[in-house]
């Protein structure tokens, strides 16, 4: 039997075991899907594990998707320009890292149909998954990437790689057509995001990379005032089926099943 394994800090939340599970059974797969809760000082130790066999491929969300590319001897295209990894495979001795995140994004977006090009966009967070996001953005080209982020510093560094963007201070509103939530905040029933609803005004696109609970206080928030919303679940389902594929050689069907699998 095959093993395979989430890897973060919390990962309390993932429902990635109980995706790739159904997907084991539909396709008759004999694998076993874990979470596990992993400090940075362990990094090393996973990957030891996935070069011995042990555990035959791994999926990475917050804190370590940049964290863990200095364990891993060579990155696909995506995972090396956003220098971001959130899938672990071993390929004739060699440890590779995917980045699926951007193809998980992209598809969400042509799923609901969202067309962005020419649209300001403000991201609020600078971590884990908001370089994927940054990625697609500009391939989708849009007007104007801002970020805001409450560590400075870390906005800041990402403008290093992707010059393009304009940085703002966290709990400023600057104008937005498209707002995205990349942060941790949301995944506990009181976490609010400091921002002027208000002043971003209605008829936005208010979108939340966090798939548990499906509707944040910072969807909540933009849906009273007459915007469209979206939460991560979609985002989550295709990266997932990208990861299983890279595994499995077998693309999972994503339908309405799937969806409600992972509905509250």
């Amino acid at each position: 039997m095959k093993k395979y394994v989430v890897i973060g800090n919390p990962i309390e939340h993932s429902l990635s075991p109980k995706l790739h599970g159904y997907w084991f059974k539909k396709y008759g797969i004999d694998a076993i899907y874990e979470k596990a809760q992993v400090l940075d000082g362990e990094l090393e130790q996973v990957i030891s594990k996935i070069k011995k066999g042990e555990i035959n491929g791994a999926n990475v969300t917050v804190p370590h998707k940049s964290k863990v590319i200095k364990y891993l001897d060579a990155l696909s295209e995506d995972a090396e320009e956003t220098q971001s990894v959130n899938t672990i495979y071993k390929k004739e001795d060699k440890i590779y890292g995917a980045n699926t995140d951007t193809f998980g994004f992209e598809q969400s977006l042509f799923e609901k149909h969202s067309n962005i090009k020419n649209k300001q966009v403000l991201i609020l967070g600078a971590g884990g998954v908001t370089p994927s996001i940054i990625c697609v953005l500009q391939k989708l080209k849009v007007n104007k990437i801002l970020i805001s982020n409450r560590t400075k510093y870390n906005a800041e560094k990402l403008k290093e790689k992707f010059t393009n963007i304009d940085v703002v201070n966290w709990g400023e509103t600057p104008s937005a057509d498209f707002i995205i939530n990349t942060t941790s905040v949301g995944l506990h029933s009181n976490d609010l995001i400091n921002i002027d609803y208000d002043k971003i005004g209605t008829n936005k696109f208010y979108y939340d990379v966090i798939y548990k609970p499906s509707k944040t206080n910072f969807l909540r928030e933009a849906e009273k005032r007459g915007n469209k919303i979206e939460n991560g679940k979609l985002m989550f389902i295709y990266q997932a089926q990208k990861a299983f594929e890279i595994w499995h050689k077998t693309k999972p069907e994503v339908n309405r099943e799937v969806e409600e699998l992972l509905d509250d």
